[in-house]
């Protein structure tokens, strides 16, 4: 944990003084599961929505992100952080049907 507390520290994004806390949770086989209950995967959003310092990027939606959308998920989340705003704005990066690798 020390070594990516002091990689962000390089960034200037935060002063080490400021970590309060962190934690790293490693799971087998964590990927999304696109069955069973997926289909009321809306009220799992909502009730994710309800944590007021729970920002889900890439894996935390279970859905589908290549790198770009998972860093356009993370600055909407940084903006989210710093503005306010809606949640729904990073739920509702790539939420296309068809994805531009294939085009």
């Amino acid at each position: 944990m020390r070594q990516r507390i002091n990689e962000i520290k390089e960034t200037g994004l935060i002063d080490e003084k400021d970590v309060n806390d962190a934690v790293v949770i490693k799971v087998l086989k964590a990927y999304p599961s696109y069955h069973g209950t997926y289909n009321s995967f809306d009220e799992v959003k909502t009730y994710l929505n309800t944590i007021s310092n729970l920002y889900c990027i890439r894996n935390g939606m279970h859905k589908y992100n290549n790198s770009y959308h998972s860093m356009l998920t993370a600055m909407e989340a940084v903006q989210h952080l710093t503005n306010g705003g809606d949640r729904n704005t990073i739920w509702n990066i790539n939420t296309e049907n068809d994805y531009h690798e294939e085009k």
